[in-house]
């Protein structure tokens, strides 16, 4: 791909001075006054970069979009697949790992069902045990007492709570500049760097570690949605006393699609992670998941057959 585009550049700057040399002995016959008469033609008007208001009103409303898909996220089933490097202390690979999984949806909660490893379907001791492992969450949920069932949904009600609360806070947390536009898969985007403020408190346990990442975001033009995001940790982070931490250099990006015409919903994520964990085992690897074949159910579809969710039908995304 860099070959590609260096050729491109190269071709354009030999077309340009082959240009250059052949008009040359054009202007040169003319008369001086002729070649200073000639007016240059005007620039064209460079796009407009938003105020700091403007950029504080599109990220709010960035935010509730974000808060409006994830609500909407629970009513598909899709295909990832994750790629995982085991990396040594120069960033090389030392092992790969290739895992596919369907993600299914059991009383109103997303669960994993592993299909294949390093692209080879699983073993049929292996994929009895997927099964089973779908079974005991379907028969769980129909075997749960109304007060159980209130609770469960408490605790995700909560965790949704926290999330869109989190998400309110980065309008906070970062000094926020737009620094152009750029086209991705077809879609006109603001190009947003954000900085985060030295002197933010978060008020929610996961915001207080927005001061150690730096952001860059990609915005729709057409509609607040976030088409790409890329964060790297500028400061180490430390879960707990003895947990775990994530050192200085970890990337993270996301990349985003429209589904059905009505949710943006991840297309590629991508990792690199130097961590230690209980100050003992260091983690280095990359990870890097697909997303695909989204297809949306109805709330009123229900659990037949063991570890399927048979949806009621409607129309389905097309593959990524």
């Amino acid at each position: 791909m860099f070959y590609g585009k260096r050729c491109g550049v190269l071709q354009s700057t030999a077309c340009a001075l082959t240009l250059a040399v052949g008009l040359m002995p054009i202007a040169c016959a003319q008369e001086p006054s002729a070649i200073a008469s000639q007016t240059p033609a005007p620039k064209a008007a460079q796009p407009r970069l938003l105020t700091d208001a403007e950029i504080q009103a599109l990220i709010a409303k960035a935010a509730e979009a974000d808060i409006a898909n994830n609500g909407k996220q629970g009513f598909y089933t899709y295909t990832q697949t994750e790629v995982q490097h085991k990396l040594d202390g120069s960033g090389n690979a030392t092992s790969t790992e290739t895992k596919t999984s369907e993600v299914l949806v059991v009383a109103g909660e997303q669960v994993e069902r592993l299909v294949s490893k390093d692209g080879k379907p699983l073993s049929a001791h292996d994929a009895a045990k997927e099964e089973e492992k779908i079974q005991k969450i379907i028969d769980k949920h129909k075997n749960e007492s109304d007060h159980d069932r209130e609770k469960r949904e408490e605790t995700l009600e909560k965790d949704r709570e926290n999330g869109r609360k989190f998400v309110r806070e980065i309008g906070n947390a970062y000094r926020f500049r737009h620094i152009g536009y750029q086209t991705l898969g077809g879609i006109e985007t603001y190009v947003i760097e954000a900085e985060p403020r030295p002197d933010f408190v978060g008020h929610e346990d996961s915001a207080k570690y927005l001061n150690k990442f730096r952001m860059k975001g990609w915005i729709a033009t057409s509609e607040p949605q976030l088409v790409k995001l890329e964060a790297e940790a500028i400061d180490t982070l430390a879960f707990g006393l003895f947990v775990a931490r994530i050192h200085k250099g970890t990337k993270f990006t996301l990349e985003q699609t429209k589904v059905n015409n009505e949710v943006w919903l991840p297309m590629h994520i991508a990792a690199t992670i130097d961590a230690r964990i209980a100050l003992f085992k260091g983690v280095r690897e990359s990870v890097d998941v697909q997303y695909s074949d989204y297809k949306r159910f109805r709330a009123e579809s229900k659990m037949t057959v063991v570890g399927e969710v048979v949806p009621t039908p409607e129309a389905s995304a097309p593959k990524q």
